[in-house]
Order: C-alpha cells, then sequence, then structure tokens
C-alpha cells in the first residue's frame, strides 16, 4: 500500500472528505463489489451529556463496508476489534446469511485505521446490537446486487433463480449457475446499503441462531494468536519506564548516571518521560532498577475505608434519572420503611494480557500495534503526541488478551510513540504486573442510598434512590412501584476534581454492577421483612413481560421452592437489565458458622437476549460474566492510601481461580423474532446482589458492602 492511500480522519468530526474517501477505497482494493454502510445512532449512555466523556458523532456517510472480491471470499471491514467477546465469529454469521455463503468464505478485518472506516470503539455491549444490524443490511443489498446479475449473466428472471454458498443457479436446472466470483471478475460496483433490501426471517436462516465454534479458539489455544507484545520488528527496542510510587507523588531529584554506564542502553529523558531501552527486555529492566529518583509524597486519609465519608462529602446534587408518582404520598402510605446504604469499593480490570504496544515511527509516519479497545482514539492520540497529521498514523489491531473497559484509553501506545521517534527505532512498551494495576481505570467506588417502604400488603409504596459516583446505567428499577425517585450523584468516570485519588473509568457493564447490587439487596431486605418468599415478591411487583418470563423460568429451572428468607438453604435470587438483555440469576450458597466463609455451590443464569447469532458464543459470555462477577462479589477490593496503590499484583488482589467456581447452569430465553441485544456483560451484574442475597437466606447475615467477604459475614452474624 502506498503512503499516499492513507486515509484522512478527525477524531472530532468523524470522516473528512467522504467521497474522497470512498474512492481512495475503490482504489486501494481494486474490483469486486462494495456495500458501504452506516451504523445507526450511539445509545443515550453513549453520547455528550450522558455523564461520560463525550465522543464523536458518527460518520453520516460510512463506518463500515463489505468487499465482495474476484476471488469469491466476502470479507468485512470495521473499526471493531475481537478482545473476547466473540464478535470476529457472531458479526461473519450475519454477514454470511445474509449473502448466502459459507462461514468459511467470510473475512474479518477489524481495527486496521487503513483498511478500516472510523469507528468510536469496541465497549458496551453495542458490536451485535448496532452494528450487527446494518451489516446484514448490507449482506442483503450485496446480495440483491449479485442476484440481478446473476440473472443479467443467465438470461432469466430474478424470480427463477436461487442461490446457496455463492451460487446462483436455476431454480429447474442447478447445472445452470454462475459464481460470485464469477460475477465480480473485471466489474467494481459501490453501492450504499438503502436498508430496503428485506432481511431474511428466523426460519429461513442457516448459519444465525446455530452454534458455532469460535474462529480465533484454535489460534488462541496453540499460542499462534498475536497479541500487541508479540509483535517483533528488525532493531526493536524494549522499553522501561520510570514510574512514581503514588499518583500524586512529585519528582525532587533524578541521577540517571548508574543506568547510562551499561553497554547498549539509550537512556531517554523527555519532560516527564524518563525510559531505558536495550534490544534485550531485561537488560531494560536492570538499567531501570539503576536510576536513583527522590519523590515527594503527600499524606492523605484517604483509603479504602474512608472513601466512602469523602464522596459523600464532594457528591454535588443529583440530577433526575427518572421519577413518577409522589415520594411524600408514597411514604404516607408505608408502614414499613427501609433506609440502607450500600458500599461498593474500587475494582482493578485485571486483564491476562497487561497494556502493550509497539511502535515504528518512520519520518512523519508511524505504524502502531496496540493492545486497545479504540484504535482510531490511538490513532489520534500519537499524531498529536507526535505532531503529524492523523492520517499518517496506521493503528493495526491485534487480539486483546481481555478489556473489560480497561483498555479504552492509550497511555501505553503514546509512551511507545514518544520513545520510538526519539529513539529512531520500533520500541515495544509492555506495562508490568505492577504497571498494569497502578495506572488501570479503576472501576469507582460508590455508595448507593435507598429509602423504601411497604404498605400493611407487602406491597411497595414509595422508592427513593440515589447513587454517588457509580453511575445511572442500572439504576433506574423495573418494578411496578407507583411513588419512586432515582437521582445519580456524578458520573462514575473520575471527571470531577476532587473526587477519586487516581483514575476510574469504565469496568465491564459499567455502574450495573453496583447499582443492581444495591437494588436487589433492598428488595430483598423488604421481602424478608414482609414474610414474603423474595422470588414471590419480584414477581408480586413485576408487571413487565420478558422480566416475569426470565425469573420464572429460573425459578422453574433452579427448582426453587418459596420460603421467606432467611430459609437456611442459601438461597439467592437478583434481577437485573443491562445492553437490553433480560436477566436472572438464582444461586446456592454455603456457609461456614465459624469462619464466614463462602462456598458458591451452583450458579443458574437466565437471559432474554432477543435474537441470539451464536448460541455457544453467547454462552461463553455468559459463563464468562458469572466467574468474573464472583470475583467483585467475593474478594476483590483495592487496598490504597491516597494516590499509593497497595495492591499491584494477584498476590493480594485476589481475581477468582478455577477452584472457586461452583456448577454454572445458564439458559437462553428463545426470541428469534426480536432484535439482537447485548451478551458481553448482561450476566455479570447481578453476582454482587446474587452472592448476598444467598449469603442472608444461609445465615441471616445481610451485608451491605461489596465484596462479600468472610470477616464481613461474620461481623454481620455477630
Amino acid at each position: 500500500m502506498k503512503n499516499d492511500d492513507h486515509l484522512d480522519f478527525d477524531f472530532t468530526e468523524g470522516f473528512i472528505d467522504s467521497p474522497l474517501s470512498r474512492r481512495k477505497f475503490l482504489k486501494i482494493f481494486g474490483g469486486g463489489i462494495f456495500i458501504f454502510m452506516t451504523v445507526g445512532e450511539m445509545p443515550a449512555w453513549a453520547q455528550e451529556g450522558s455523564g461520560r466523556p463525550s465522543r464523536p458523532a458518527l460518520p453520516t456517510d460510512f463506518n463500515a463496508f463489505l468487499r465482495i472480491g474476484e476471488d469469491g471470499r466476502v470479507a468485512c471491514y470495521t473499526g471493531k476489534i475481537e478482545m473476547g467477546q466473540g464478535v470476529v465469529t457472531s458479526l461473519a454469521q450475519m454477514l454470511a446469511e445474509e449473502l448466502d455463503v459459507a462461514l468459511e468464505s467470510v473475512d474479518m478485518v477489524m481495527g486496521d485505521t487503513d483498511l478500516c472506516p472510523w469507528d468510536m470503539g469496541t465497549f458496551g455491549s453495542m458490536s451485535t446490537r448496532f452494528f450487527g444490524p446494518p451489516l446484514r443490511a448490507a449482506g442483503a443489498e450485496a446480495r440483491q446486487v449479485l442476484l440481478e446479475l446473476g440473472a443479467e449473466h443467465l438470461k432469466l428472471p430474478a424470480d427463477r433463480l436461487a442461490i446457496e454458498n455463492g451460487v446462483i443457479y436455476e431454480r429447474a436446472n442447478r447445472n445452470n449457475s454462475v459464481s460470485y466470483a464469477q460475477l465480480t471478475q473485471g466489474k467494481k460496483i459501490a453501492r450504499h446499503a438503502s436498508g430496503k433490501v428485506p432481511l431474511k426471517s428466523p426460519d429461513q436462516f442457516k448459519i444465525i441462531g446455530k452454534p458455532v465454534f469460535r474462529r480465533d479458539a484454535y489460534a488462541k489455544v496453540t499460542g499462534q494468536a498475536k497479541y500487541a507484545a508479540d509483535i517483533q520488528l528488525p532493531g526493536m527496542l524494549y522499553a522501561r519506564i520510570l514510574r512514581p510510587p503514588s499518583h500524586d507523588a512529585k519528582r525532587i531529584s533524578l541521577d540517571l548516571a548508574a543506568a547510562k554506564q551499561i553497554a547498549g542502553v539509550q537512556v531517554i529523558e523527555d519532560g516527564d518521560l524518563i525510559a531505558v531501552l536495550h534490544p534485550y527486555p531485561d537488560v531494560a529492566e536492570k538499567a531501570i532498577s539503576l536510576i536513583k529518583a527522590l519523590y515527594d509524597t503527600p499524606t492523605s486519609g484517604l483509603n479504602e475505608e474512608t472513601i466512602f465519608a469523602h464522596l459523600l462529602k464532594v457528591a454535588p446534587e443529583g440530577e433526575s434519572v427518572g421519577e413518577n408518582g409522589n415520594l411524600d404520598q408514597g411514604v404516607q402510605q408505608a408502614a414499613t420503611t427501609f433506609e440502607q446504604t450500600y458500599l461498593d469499593g474500587y475494582k482493578a480490570h485485571a486483564p491476562m494480557e497487561p497494556h502493550s504496544a509497539v511502535v515504528s515511527v518512520e519520518g512523519d509516519k508511524a505504524t502502531v500495534w496496540p493492545s486497545s479497545q479504540t484504535p482510531f482514539r490511538a490513532q489520534t492520540e500519537v499524531a498529536k503526541a507526535l505532531g503529524i497529521p492523523a492520517g499518517n498514523v496506521r493503528i493495526i489491531s491485534p487480539f486483546l488478551g481481555g478489556g473489560f473497559g480497561g483498555k479504552s484509553a492509550n497511555r501505553q501506545v503514546v509512551e511507545a510513540a514518544r520513545l520510538s521517534k526519539l529513539a529512531g527505532k520500533p520500541v515495544q512498551v509492555a506495562w508490568s504486573r505492577q504497571e498494569e494495576f497502578f495506572y488501570d481505570t479503576f472501576r469507582p467506588a460508590a455508595v448507593v442510598k435507598i429509602d423504601s417502604g411497604i404498605d400493611p400488603n407487602g406491597r411497595i409504596a414509595f422508592w427513593d434512590y440515589h447513587v454517588y459516583f457509580a453511575g445511572e446505567r442500572g439504576s433506574l428499577h423495573f418494578y411496578d412501584i407507583p411513588n419512586s425517585r432515582t437521582a445519580a450523584h456524578g458520573s462514575g468516570w473520575g471527571s470531577e476534581p476532587g473526587t477519586h485519588p487516581f483514575a476510574t473509568g469504565a469496568w465491564r457493564a459499567p455502574a450495573n454492577n453496583t447499582n443492581t447490587f444495591a437494588r436487589e439487596s433492598q428488595m430483598d431486605i423488604m421481602a424478608a421483612k414482609a414474610g414474603i418468599d423474595p422470588v414471590a415478591f419480584r414477581l408480586n411487583h413485576l408487571s413487565d413481560e420478558k422480566m416475569r418470563r426470565v425469573l420464572q423460568t429460573a425459578a422453574e429451572k433452579f427448582g426453587w421452592k418459596p420460603a421467606a428468607a432467611p430459609s437456611k438453604r442459601g438461597y439467592g435470587v437478583a434481577c437485573g437489565m443491562d445492553a437490553g438483555t433480560y436477566v436472572a440469576t438464582m444461586a446456592e450458597v454455603a456457609v461456614d458458622p465459624d469462619s464466614g466463609k463462602i462456598t458458591v455451590k451452583r450458579v443458574l443464569c437466565v437471559q432474554d437476549m432477543g435474537l441470539v447469532i451464536n448460541p455457544q458464543g453467547a454462552t461463553i459470555q455468559m459463563e464468562g460474566c458469572i466467574t468474573m462477577g464472583l470475583g467483585y462479589a467475593l474478594a476483590e477490593d483495592l487496598r490504597f492510601t491516597g494516590g499509593t496503590i497497595h495492591d499491584l499484583n494477584f498476590d493480594s488482589y485476589e481475581i477468582p481461580r478455577f477452584s472457586w467456581l461452583p456448577r454454572i447452569e445458564t439458559v437462553i430465553i428463545d426470541a428469534p423474532n426480536e432484535a439482537p441485544q447485548g451478551g458481553g456483560e448482561p450476566a455479570i451484574v447481578t453476582m454482587g446482589a446474587v452472592i448476598a442475597n444467598a449469603v442472608f437466606d444461609a445465615v441471616g447475615a445481610r451485608v451491605l458492602q461489596l465484596p462479600v467477604t468472610a470477616q464481613r459475614v461474620k461481623e454481620k452474624m455477630g
């Protein structure tokens, strides 16, 4: 590819000079049939004014396209990336279905800024539900174009033709046929997806809805898959960077002499960036250890215990998320009231793959291989750091070893870019586990206050809900409550100065884990006081048919027998909604009466996620959410003093182990006629609540702070 074929993008304005960009695409790829598509509007929570960092508008021209090449292969070009959620398979399934081609003939080209149109990033369980429909529409449009070409080639009306595996044939004479490859040879046809070509109905599906083995599985289990830290370039240098001991530390002295004495070590001092580079990483590690630096670290009274009072002290006035009825009237109608405060500490993403990047700067151009959920944001950030046009920066996205929202920022990418420019050679920056924990954007510590009440008949009379700094996602209840108010204080994105002692941001299903823990714990508290079975109590307040269905299905599959809590069985239930998906989870736990230690014996999760593209992939995501959710529910809690992080590895920050895992059962409601919804996050949101509720049912200990540790259980057991 020639350098002048690079595309011009601007992070704040979207696609620049779109007609020219289309022509460049056609020039790059040569012949074939091209269908350009535009993904619809972002959901409200991703837009400016939603309480999260604003993102640019989607391009009005196109932000993805597909190409049917002269070899008959189909390629989809999208700025989305694959980080373990399985979209490299499910998106290909949607395209193959509508095009009537074999799944094996579809190639997904993802996150390459030279080949793919602009995309805001991969997060929020949005790839399938927002990118999937226009992708299917583009496939249907391409199929119609090919059918018209086939009719012309075979000199037959289109209604006498059928398509199978990329071959158009006469229904009455299958031997009279022409392949897609034959039709595209020597042609260059470009169209926009009109959205007017009808999509296939579920009864026509041959690929959508069928369990498919993940196409990246073999490469990953055999070690062939490439991640950012696997990229090696000729002459590449490994970088180790001097880090402060605390986020609020100020460097007061620096001595680089000893590091400079090591043969072959290149020491770089560029303002705030102090680094050593060497062709071997162990030599760079030795050199960084020889740098003598003194820091002034201010004292702080903030830690994992005092942070909650601090958050309430600095919290802004609440912004209304939703309300109905009259709270004052509801309070008057209540026979029993419940005022509870729920606490949730900071959580690390703790991905298996730390942040990494390889950057090669040559003149005024740069090529970047990052571990990033936001390749186009990385492109803009590198361009700004190097002082070059964004079109001169090419991002090539390898696989990601887990993101969970934590790889949306690109600090390590910018570091590698700056060092490569200064060193004049390709540079790899691969964070250590300690750096990963230190520079993580943590799930924010948060407080939820709920004031609620039930009338003499055990019906909820009012609900007053205030969430502080988690964010509003998942804060709205879905129960039938005549008088309610929900307010969010702070965004949960660390944008308010003086709020958090370090960076916070998105963490798998942002805000919803905290909000669901608080809401579903409060529901159980009211049910117990009323002497009503917790499942029955929820059903008594549910007219939403989808939520009723998932809850009733869960009760049936779990074998739930009605009983008021605490029943001593150790059964818990929690409901939630995320990314358009309805979830009901049930769990069985055992609690050691002497130590308070919790053993999770069984977890059953039911989801209604609309049309399921790949049932196997959806099941894997549910199991992954349940497993990861056990971590924040039972153990994960960041210890810190001011800006100093005390948990810097897995010896003290404990994530779920295989030995923890209970019997996991998943059920997906069959809803093929409904739009597909998100599957990468919903099942995690109920895990904190379902464990807390199961513990209360087992031993009567109501823990109001996550994680539900043995110590906290023991304290509540008294």
